[in-house]
């Protein structure tokens, strides 16, 4: 199998997991990443930016037309302008026979949305006129949204190679260490001012991404030292702490509940703790899972398992080409 993995250079998580997937799946040598991404192939970045790290491998794709028509599959990987311009120009030279998948793991909730954010609307039309998708995914598939039959959900997932070994005491009662990307968040803070261990262990309002105490790998050695970790949606609904925090197999989730498609999702009470949407319980909750521990570290180590099972990057990826195949054939 060769996979033609056309990227954005810039930020986009579900880009990179999706990588980290393939590559975890079907090894290096068949997946072409395009342009050539060096966060993909050398340990210059930390958690999360280096998501999409597998291991040092040159690249072996040179924009060769004859080489663009051996491939099997071709993934726009990102809702990015720099992936709709390298799209654009390679697409034309591409074997009939190849399927065509497009990931949108932007934050807005239609299909190519964020290209119209970045000021390039009319790359999407461009990019459908040029070869429709054959199937496309979407992060952001809202509860009660209608597509097309060739749209699928497709949600962040967790590498748990990423995941720390070593086991120790827990050390903070709540924490939520998160920029106020929205209103809920800042909500949630509020109610948490004065509350548990929040000011102690710095789940406060008016944190900045650049300036987090918690970096790269201690910021997960961290989390799972924690009895109790929540999230709350961002600029998206989905986030990454909504899968972090039951790969850590410790913390309980407390959540609001996401208003995206999510295939397997955690369920209330039994991996997870969804909180009402106008957070009127999350106190007391927080108040009854700390003092119920054998409860609370059995839904933790369901959550877990639950991950392993359904909600690792090669779990995904399984599941992409299970959505490929069922539409396809």
């Amino acid at each position: 199998m060769k996979i033609l993995y056309i990227n954005s250079l810039g930020t986009d998580y579900v880009q990179d997991l999706t990588y980290n997937g393939l590559v975890r799946t079907f090894g290096h040598r068949s997946i072409i990443d395009c342009p050539w991404n060096k966060k993909f192939h050398v340990p210059y970045r930390r958690y999360p930016k280096n998501i999409g790290f597998t291991g040092f491998h040159w690249p072996l794709f040179r924009n060769s037309r004859t080489l663009l028509k051996d491939f099997d599959y071709v993934f726009l990987a990102a809702s990015k302008v720099d992936a709709f311009k390298t799209y654009t120009e390679l697409i034309g030279s591409v074997g009939r026979r190849a399927k065509v998948i497009f990931i949108d793991g932007g934050d807005q909730p239609n299909i190519g949305g964020d290209l119209a954010i970045y000021g390039e609307p009319a790359l999407f039309e461009e990019a459908q006129s040029l070869r429709p998708f054959d199937v496309v995914f979407k992060r952001e598939y809202l509860v009660g949204d209608s597509h097309e039959r060739n749209v699928f959900p497709l949600p962040m997932s967790f590498d748990h190679s990423r995941r720390p070994l070593k086991d120790e005491e827990a050390k903070y009662d709540v924490t939520f260490w998160a920029v106020e990307s929205d209103p809920i968040r800042s909500q949630a803070l509020d109610l948490l001012r004065g509350h548990f261990d929040c000011e102690e262990n710095g789940t406060v309002r008016n944190q900045k991404f650049s300036r987090y105490s918690r970096k790269g790998s201690h910021y997960l050695r961290e989390l799972k030292r924690s009895k109790i970790a929540l999230n709350f949606r961002g600029g998206g609904w989905d986030t990454l702490r909504y899968w972090e925090i039951p790969a850590m197999g410790t913390p309980l989730m407390i959540t609001q509940q996401p208003g995206i498609v999510i295939p397997f999702d955690y369920r209330d009470g039994q991996e997870v703790v969804y909180c009402k949407p106008d957070l009127s319980d999350l106190i007391d909750l927080i108040s009854y899972y700390l003092k119920n521990e054998c409860v609370r570290t059995h839904i933790s180590s369901n959550a877990f398992n639950w991950s392993l099972l359904h909600h690792t990057t090669q779990k995904r990826v399984g599941y992409i080409f299970d959505c490929i195949v069922k539409f396809t054939g």
